[in-house]
């Protein structure tokens, strides 16, 4: 349903047809080539219990506004009371103060995603403000029952998605996903950050516990804790698990012995802390085993570099984590980084790894990375990760793409995926897609690409959807492809 935000009858709704492709290639490269390609969305923060139990979301502030740390710093910024964002303010409430936040988005990527998710979701192609959150309210509201998780995933053509869980983690659930007979296949990935948690005894010891509880091995000694990480590692293979990921400040390398990790996590679960250093010495060794077991499984790893966490200890202390306190870090890259891709070569061990990267200033360092480690047994066998986090952004995107361009091949590329808790988020490969073939569109313009729109428009549909399919090496179901999809399904039809 589109209403106008006045009576101006030449109204023309802000994401129309043609939005952000400024040139007639750019065009012919988005709806001819990109649009009709389904989403492999192989790195999310869904809650599979959702995708199980085809959720049907109570209102719109659930499905749009809840634990999205995004809106909350924009909040915040606006002069919102944390009440309104993580507090015990009611939904609607809460909801108001968004669309009250909204006109103050102008040129934040917010103002483009929270249109994108109105119009595409609930056909609203309206201005968002205070003057129109009523009929927001109301009609998004009144079309919720309609939209369950399934049949978002079916509406927007989800061929695949990747959860993020920990070792620790029932994989029940994926077990009823796999059996409700929905189209979209979801796969577990992975996440094993708490094992390196020995800074931390009072939180890692009870997370050992629920590791010994899943893996049924009574974790004693180091030993222990590698078969049952293990054995959780064969487990997620078995639910379809074809990725292991990990978040870092920055990639580690300080050669340790069995013998010192041994008594790193003997100290640890005892009570004693490591040091800074035993704890680099820990992590070290353990992704080190990490990588021989998915190089063994073919998996590929994933390494979010560059994030510097919880940088407000007051908010930290009194609303956890991933509440919107965290920021880009200017940490040394590289020289690790290169120790810990090299000491897995060296041993033939190198798994596929995909490296994101949070500090634009590092783009081409990892640009540079991941050409020295490419071996010719699999394309793009180590992948710049597209534009993560505070670059999951129009500028942040081309600068990925760029860099990626100038430094290697951005034709071999695994392309978008959303990184989000939200299952309003699926438009940002809509967003990525024609910010792609703009990019390209321009370049034709420029006269620096051919005006061979077969040429280029296949890069595009590898780059969307054929590279991450092959890539991967995931099960798709066979309605699925890559070139045509029905019209019902297409979400970006206008």
């Amino acid at each position: 349903m589109a209403i106008p935000h006045s009576t101006d009858q030449t109204f023309r709704p802000f994401i129309h047809a043609d939005w952000l492709l400024n040139s007639d290639a750019a065009r012919e490269l988005y709806h001819r080539f990109a649009a009709s390609c389904p989403l492999i969305d192989y790195h999310n923060h869904l809650p599979p219990t959702q995708i199980a139990s085809n959720h049907i979301f109570a209102d719109l502030y659930e499905i749009w506004l809840a634990g999205d740390h995004y809106k909350w710093r924009a909040m915040r910024s606006n002069g919102v009371a944390e009440r309104y964002c993580t507090g015990d303010a009611s939904p609607r409430e809460k909801f108001d103060a968004f669309v009250a936040t909204v006109p103050y988005t102008l040129r934040n990527p917010l103002y483009h995603w929270s249109h994108l998710e109105m119009s595409r979701y609930f056909g609203l192609d309206l201005m968002i403000s205070p003057a129109t959150a009523e009929t927001i309210w109301h009609e998004g509201n009144a079309q919720l029952p309609d939209l369950g998780v399934h049949a978002i995933l079916e509406k927007f053509d989800i061929a695949v998605l990747g959860t993020t869980d920990d070792p620790a983690d029932s994989l029940a659930t994926h077990e009823q996903i796999a059996a409700s007979g929905i189209r979209t296949k979801v796969y577990p990935t992975f996440r094993p950050d708490k094992a390196f948690g020995v800074t931390q005894p009072e939180t890692f010891n009870p997370w050992i516990e629920k590791l010994s509880g899943a893996a049924s091995v009574t974790i004693t000694t180091l030993d222990d804790l590698l078969e049952a990480l293990k054995i959780r590692h064969d487990a997620f293979h078995a639910a379809g698990a074809r990725l292991s990921d990990h978040g870092m400040e920055s990639c580690y390398f300080s050669p340790c012995t069995h013998g010192e990790a041994s008594s790193i996590f003997s100290k640890a679960r005892s009570g004693i802390a490591a040091s800074t250093h035993e704890h680099a010495q820990f992590v070290t060794y353990l992704m080190l085993e990490f990588g021989r077991w998915d190089a063994a499984k073919h998996w590929t790893k994933q390494l979010h570099l560059g994030a510097m966490r919880n940088v407000n200890s007051r908010a930290a202390a009194s609303l956890g984590a991933d509440i919107g306190c965290d920021s880009i870090g200017d940490f040394s890259q590289a020289r690790n980084l290169g120790a810990y891709l090299d000491a897995l070569d060296r041993e033939g061990m190198l798994p596929k790894v995909i490296i994101y990267n949070l500090n634009p200033a590092d783009n081409y360092v990892i640009g540079t990375m991941i050409g020295n480690f490419q071996d010719g047994s699999v394309a793009g066998k180590i992948q710049f990760g597209s534009g993560w986090w505070f670059m999951d952004q129009k500028e942040g995107m081309e600068w990925q793409m760029n860099a990626l361009s100038n430094l290697g091949l951005l034709r071999r590329f695994v392309g978008m995926l959303t990184d989000s808790r939200s299952f309003l988020s699926f438009p940002r490969h809509e967003y990525f897609r024609r910010i792609l073939c703009n990019l390209i569109g321009r370049d034709v313009e420029n006269g620096e690409l051919p005006h061979d729109m077969n040429l280029l428009g296949s890069m595009v549909r590898e780059i969307c959807f054929e590279n991450a399919r092959d890539y991967f090496g995931f099960e798709l179901d066979p309605t699925f492809s890559a070139t045509e999809r029905p019209e019902t399904n297409a979400a970006t039809k206008l």
